[in-house]
């Protein structure tokens, strides 16, 4: 499968299930991160016992978000790497679907936390990166005023950048995190 084939995994309601479990969601973007590992060294990073994280992968593996990687590891020692770089997803497959909007609602939370814990993560440790770095990151938030179809025009060219820059690992390279998010928000005016 090449690097273009397996970039976002289109999350359905059989994925979104899967996808429900705060812990998995975090298994999966470790090894998204920071590539292959083991139940027990993810257990490690995550405050949990191998057994619990062993369930959960093999629950992912199910799934088919991750598999074994058989460049590592022996029947003892199983390495586990992501089958995707990423999940897609739309709001409005599950919001209305009584069954999924309880497992969308965990889900979207869930990668809201991570976002924001992710974003704290390197403001804590902004004074261990080269002013090369600090001199390039950016934090941006804006408030627009947008038609719906404006909004997800919006999003797809974002989008479309971020796919320009999408390429395998190459020397000096260092990963960067890039959250987007484009949402409407009830205006809500003091009133006198």
């Amino acid at each position: 499968m090449g690097k273009s084939e397996r970039y976002l995994a289109r999350i359905d309601g059989r994925l979104l299930r899967a996808l429900s479990h705060p812990l998995r969601v975090r298994i999966l973007e470790l090894l998204r991160e920071d590539g292959p590992a083991t139940a027990s060294g993810l257990g490690k990073r995550l405050g949990e016992s191998s057994g619990t994280t062993s369930w959960h992968l093999r629950q992912l593996a199910e799934y088919g978000l991750v598999t074994e990687d058989p460049e590592r590891g022996n029947r003892r020692d199983r390495w586990w790497k992501a089958v995707h770089d990423g999940d897609q997803l739309q709001g409005q497959d599950f919001i209305r679907d009584p069954d999924l909007a309880g497992p969308f609602s965990t889900y979207a939370h869930t990668m809201v936390d991570q976002r924001h814990a992710a974003e704290a993560q390197f403001v804590a440790e902004m004074r261990d990166w080269s002013d090369e770095w600090i001199d390039k990151v950016s934090f941006h938030d804006s408030s627009l005023s947008l038609t719906p179809d404006e909004a997800a025009a919006l999003s797809d060219e974002i989008l479309d950048v971020i796919k320009r820059y999408r390429r395998p690992v190459e020397e000096g390279d260092t990963p960067v995190r890039v959250h987007w998010a484009a949402f409407p928000r009830k205006s809500r005016p003091e009133t006198p």
